[in-house]
């Protein structure tokens, strides 16, 4: 799982019993704790975390109708938000947690916003310029946190009619080689407990996330379309993507070290030594549509 999940009170919870974004006082603090978890990890999940590939968005950009405005909601460092600018002339790139927006990559076309827990829809749709003007949306790791009914509400009212585009992904593992993955499997075996409620679709693959967009066949709901992220790394490098999980984070609030001295051991064996860099794979999948007048 990942730290940017957590960001992922980027949609944007009002405490207001009035405002249509209101949930329920469980919810909000589920959220509120979260962000503030990921807020301590800002800084190790930007060392353990794969890069996006830059198909990908050359892909997303190809389906939709106008390059003008692009919408990265819960952008924590900015890494898609960066890419997406690449391609769109401007793009808002949002987060609910400010010390997230402290580590975003710098760009000309990139407008960061921190988007507080009091901002309703209709503030977004304002900021956003009104209804129908947004060609992309992406959430990149982190739409398994939304209300996802309220989320998708909002982003039907932005998005241009015809040719905009949704696009959601994440990934939930990462492969290295048949004896460290027997490792990483029990290990994860362990965090399993820890894992927030709301977890449950990314561990699933968002083979069980609503999705009610049309597909452009590039995932559809019920079947997200499988990618693999590349990515050369050390050791230190794999215990950073472990520690920058949102399980391992809450197990620490509660005294419980998911990576223990025997364990890092047993894992730096199984990897070939402290020193060893490999090429790994990070399992990821992505689910992207338009919305139907």
């Amino acid at each position: 799982m990942d730290y940017k999940f957590q960001r992922s009170l980027y949609v944007i919870y009002n405490t207001n019993t009035r405002d249509p974004w209101k949930q329920s006082d469980q919810k909000i603090r589920s959220c509120i704790d979260m962000a503030g978890l990921f807020d301590k990890q800002a800084e190790t999940y930007l060392q353990a975390r794969p890069t996006y590939p830059s198909e990908w968005y050359s892909m997303l950009a190809a389906c939709t109708s106008q390059n003008s405005l692009a919408w990265d909601v819960g952008t924590g460092n900015g890494q898609a938000a960066f890419d997406v600018a690449k391609h769109y002339e401007q793009v808002i790139a949002t987060d609910v947690k400010e010390a997230q927006l402290s580590f975003a990559m710098p760009h000309p076309r990139v407008r960061y916003v921190h988007t507080p827990q009091s901002m309703s829809e209709d503030e977004m749709v304002a900021l956003m310029g009104g209804e129908n003007r947004v060609d992309l949306i992406t959430v990149a790791t982190a739409v398994h946190w939304f209300d996802l009914p309220k989320f998708y509400k909002l982003a039907k009212r932005l998005l241009r009619k015809p040719g905009g585009l949704l696009a959601v992904w994440a990934y939930n593992d990462i492969v290295v080689s048949p004896e460290f993955d027997t490792v990483r499997k029990r290990l994860l075996e362990k965090y399993s407990r820890f894992w927030p409620a709301d977890a449950k679709y990314i561990i699933e693959g968002y083979r069980n996330l609503p999705f009610p967009f049309e597909s452009v066949g590039l995932g559809s709901e019920g079947e997200p379309l499988q990618l693999d992220i590349p990515k050369e790394l050390s050791f230190e490098g794999c215990l950073m993507f472990f520690k920058s999980s949102s399980a391992f984070a809450s197990a620490k609030e509660q005294g419980v070290d998911l990576l223990s001295e025997e364990v890092v051991k047993e894992l730096e064996s199984s990897w070939g030594g402290p020193n060893k860099i490999r090429t790994v794979t990070y399992k990821a999948f992505m689910l992207a549509g338009t919305v139907t007048e």
